[in-house]
């Protein structure tokens, strides 16, 4: 996934966001401090001596408060295993978190599979899970590879009001060939380059379409440009709570433009059998029902990473 902020209860600070809007954002749920590279330690009490041969297990997050939420919970249930973590959360998007793992100063990131393998790959030709995952063991960096995805996705996907779906009968992206005026979609900036993007719908579907840039990952800004009728298409994460709560209609992609976006943790070399099995465990339970509840209860409860994941630990048994 693209992935990043993308609703008020995040800490949003890309740069190329106005003061004003990243005002709007830093009331959110963000639970570090994306200024002083997240906080270290444990969020939930003592952590103990792990990480390998004794040292810190740094977890990142991308820009995007839904993916802070699942690097928490992988931290939190690291520490209660006796491992020692370090947070450094909210640090943008792939063209900036993906040096930062193959160079080893982060250890476990939870990316997407799909977008990731793209990322690496821009001609894979990979579409189902299982076959992206074993394609994206042949394009990671030798120090890196990605254990085992959560049943939970998070993926791109190109979404309509539903009276702009009625007006025009729109059911999947091939519809969009048939509306008579020009189509504009609400996405940050990186969008025109993904494979998914503009071009690769002109591509696949023969729909033209340009880019309306709005920097909060499918936040609230995004959601608001396409219900104003500012935009006519918006790029909105799959497990935002907001394409239910607007009533949006998300077109069905069946030539599969995005890819299966699986919740996949890459670990660096730092990570050793015992810490890998125990963010695995998480990613067992951790299924898309589940994900979308704890990005509601951060967009309407204003929770924090940290007291969603405690929360969810202990519910789960994990904690």
């Amino acid at each position: 996934m693209t992935s990043q902020p993308r609703r008020s209860p995040f800490v949003h600070r890309s740069l190329l966001v106005l003061a004003a809007v990243s005002a709007v954002a830093l009331t959110g749920c963000g639970s570090s401090d994306p200024l002083g590279g997240g906080a270290s330690g444990s969020a939930g009490g003592e952590s103990g001596d792990g990480g390998g041969a004794g040292e810190a297990i740094v977890i990142g997050s991308q820009q995007y408060y839904s993916n802070e939420i699942i690097s928490e919970l992988y931290a939190q249930a690291l520490e209660a295993e006796g491992f020692t973590v370090e947070r450094e959360y909210q640090i943008g998007q792939r063209e900036v978190y993906l040096p930062e793992l193959e160079s080893g100063a982060i250890d476990v990131l939870p990316e997407y599979s799909g977008n990731l393998l793209q990322y690496y790959d821009a001609e894979a030709t990979a579409s189902t899970p299982e076959d992206i995952r074993a394609a994206l063991a042949e394009v990671l960096p030798e120090n890196l590879r990605a254990l085992e995805p959560a049943e939970a996705t998070d993926q791109d996907s190109y979404n309509v009001t539903r009276e702009f779906a009625k007006e025009h009968s729109l059911t999947t992206l091939a519809d969009l060939q048939n509306v008579d005026e020009p189509l504009t979609v609400a996405a940050n900036s990186e969008f025109e380059t993904r494979p998914y993007g503009p071009e690769g719908l002109k591509e696949v579907y023969g729909v033209d379409v340009s880019l309306v840039p709005v920097e909060d990952s499918g936040g609230p800004l995004t959601v608001k440009a396409l219900v104003d009728g500012d935009v006519q298409l918006a790029d909105i994460y799959s497990a935002d709570p907001s394409i239910q709560t607007q009533d949006l209609v998300t077109l069905e992609d069946p030539e599969n433009l995005v890819l299966p976006q699986n919740v996949t943790p890459i670990v660096s070399e730092a990570v050793d059998e015992d810490a890998a099995a125990v963010i695995e465990e998480v990613n067992a339970q951790l299924s898309a029902e589940e994900l979308i509840d704890l990005n509601r209860q951060s967009v309407e409860d204003q929770a924090s990473s940290a007291d969603l994941a405690t929360a969810w630990l202990e519910e789960q048994g994990l904690a």
